[in-house]
């Protein structure tokens, strides 16, 4: 879609000057300095990885991209800007937790090409995706479609197989369209190539090691808060209350395990009956506060096989807890027997038994190996430097071999996830 063509105010400065202010962190913001574009609806009060990974990466492109305009685009309750966020007014979706819907693909991309971007980046396939493709041909701007999530499988889950393949059919022929597609695990990216997409570059999220942290714990408190005594063994899941999450496989998992467990669900407890040992805690908007809950805890537990990601548990990994997660999806990628256990599938019994396997282990130090991962591997440096080339690339600056490819392959060898 993309060809180069350099916008009127930009010819005298050049593609390479252009270019080297994603790459160049002592180049300071100038008139012409380009704008970034991140448009998404998967923003709103209670969201979550999403959520966090746009509002990083506007804060590490003020500190380490000066010369870089940076732009969030979302769905809000008015149409404003202020700073570098602009909401546009959308109307809320029922039973969807604040999440707000685009009503005109065509206003959307309008408001997108008034902030004249040099790069957009859309964050779902939905209107804004469509909007971001839109205003991006309409301004001679590179497009980036960053896939986190995947629609079709969410179809079949909740409305059954027979919706899998259109809505699989209508997420290729989009994502097609993208200058570059983004995936943020082997998982997500081997989905894609499945549904025709081809070469999809892998780049994992990040986490803020210094705020997700061991030293947040507050052990005794949190257990005296939720009654506990001190030698309990204290498991945790944050994230919303969807189905995906599967959140009634942790539940009856520790209910087989008994009274020397315990299970806290922050803001994923909305719909889980009130059981013995169990605790539910309301979402929780302080990060803060949210590292606090996990550093407090004995392990994490994760029963989603078709994460896209799991951001949520590689924060519990910064914050030194063990993860017991399920061998598939974006959690089977971020979890080994070197920082945890993982079950062979999302069943009751199956996470019951990584539980116990995990706790005949050195909790210990499978915890101190979770926070050296997530530190060696894992720093919003690393995302946001690779991404930062990406947009360098579209704009004319030699390509960096900074993330994996993987190459669109045949149908017959990629099996769906479900």
């Amino acid at each position: 879609m993309f060809d180069l063509q350099l916008r009127p105010d930009r010819l005298f400065h050049g593609i390479d000057a252009i270019s080297r202010a994603w790459i160049d962190p002592e180049m300071e913001r100038s008139r012409t300095a380009p704008h970034l574009i991140d448009t998404t609806m998967l923003f709103a009060p209670r969201s979550g990885g999403v959520k966090r990974y746009l509002t990083a990466k506007g804060a590490w492109l003020a500190r380490h991209r000066p010369g870089i305009r940076h732009t969030l685009v979302v769905p809000g309750e008015d149409t404003q800007r202020s700073g570098g966020m602009m909401t546009i007014a959308a109307p809320n979706l029922p039973f969807a937790d604040g999440y707000r819907c685009p009503t005109s693909i065509k206003r959307w991309a309008d408001h997108l090409v008034r902030l004249r971007p040099d790069v957009i980046e859309a964050g779902d396939p939905y209107g804004p995706g469509h909007a971001a493709l839109e205003a991006g041909e309409r301004v001679g701007a590179p497009v980036v479609g960053f896939c986190h999530s995947d629609p079709a499988a969410l179809a079949a889950l909740h409305l059954g197989e027979w919706a899998e393949p259109p809505v699989r059919r209508r997420w290729a022929q989009l994502f097609r369209r993208f200058d570059r597609v983004v995936a943020p695990s082997r998982h997500i990216a081997e989905r894609l190539a499945y549904a025709g997409v081809p070469r999809v570059t892998v780049q994992p999220l990040g986490v803020d090691t210094d705020l997700f942290h061991p030293a947040m714990a507050d052990r005794e408190g949190v257990r005296r808060q939720l009654g506990l005594k001190a030698d309990s063994k204290l498991l945790v899941f944050a994230g919303r209350a969807a189905r995906e999450k599967n959140i009634e496989v942790l539940l009856e998992a520790v209910a087989k395990l008994g009274p020397d467990y315990h299970l806290m669900l922050v803001g994923a407890g909305a719909l889980a009956k009130p059981q013995a040992n169990t605790s539910l805690i309301d979402y929780v908007r302080d990060p803060g506060e949210v590292a606090r809950l996990l550093a407090s805890c004995d392990a994490f537990v994760h029963a989603n096989d078709r994460e896209p990601f799991g951001l949520v548990a590689l924060e519990a990994m910064a914050c030194g807890l063990p993860m017991v997660g399920v061998a598939s999806g974006g959690i089977g990628e971020l979890v080994d027997e070197e920082v945890g256990q993982l079950a062979p599938r999302a069943a009751p019994a199956a996470m019951a038994e990584a539980i116990e396997a995990l706790f005949a282990r050195d909790v210990q130090e499978i915890g101190l190996a979770a926070r050296r991962r997530a530190e060696e591997r894992h720093s919003w440096d690393a995302t946001f430097e690779n991404l930062s080339a990406l947009y360098a690339g579209l704009c004319g600056a030699p390509p960096r071999a900074s993330s994996v490819v993987v190459p669109l392959r045949p149908r017959m060898n990629l099996a769906p996830s479900f």
